[in-house]
């Protein structure tokens, strides 16, 4: 796994970490999945304490296959692309996933996700914060702010922290919100 797709998965758990409390009263653990080294496993996951798969994360720019085999396991699905060739990639998938109403795809701005590498450490300690849509990760290092765009998918009113891109100014304005999450991650070697 590469240190940016890493931080990819840290934006995904953090933009989406109020979702535990909001969605399902606080009956479930937001937590990493094995990543590269296990290919079933989702990229980050919110499972209830029964056992079941609520939300499945992936990173990156998957063929269809695997998004089809979440959908299939997971109350709703969330793709974070953000490789300079997202944009070619949805091209060619997107009629294939248009299909999947489990599934949302955000896209995340190439360059803020490029500079998260300056806050990267060994050992992190990041304040994630989503204010106007917009979510900044800050340590000692300095901070960075991104805000994702929804390609596919609708959101629950008042849910989500990324911004939609067909809504309004006027509209992002009025679903403001404020939200902190402290998180520690451990970089690997």
């Amino acid at each position: 796994e590469t240190d940016q797709r890493m931080r990819v998965r840290l934006v995904a758990l953090a933009h989406n970490a109020h979702e535990s409390q909001d969605s399902w009263g606080g009956d479930g653990k937001l937590a990493f999945g094995a990543g590269l080294s296990n290919m079933t496993d989702p990229d980050v996951h919110l499972t209830d304490f029964t056992g079941r798969k609520r939300l499945w994360f992936e990173v990156g720019q998957p063929e269809d296959k695997p998004l089809l085999k979440a959908c299939s396991q997971a109350d709703a699905v969330r793709l974070y692309v953000y490789a300079h060739q997202a944009d070619i990639w949805w091209k060619g998938m997107e009629s294939k996933l248009s299909r999947l109403d489990k599934l949302q795809v955000w896209r995340l701005p190439t360059e803020a996700a490029q500079e998260l590498e300056s806050l990267a450490e060994r050992s992190m300690q990041l304040q994630a914060t989503i204010h106007d849509q917009v979510l900044t990760l800050s340590s000692d290092k300095g901070s960075v702010s991104l805000e994702a765009t929804r390609w596919k998918g609708v959101a629950k009113p008042g849910a989500e922290p990324g911004r939609d891109s067909s809504a309004s100014q006027r509209d992002r304005g009025q679903r403001g919100d404020r939200r902190g999450l402290g998180a520690q991650h451990a970089r690997p070697q």
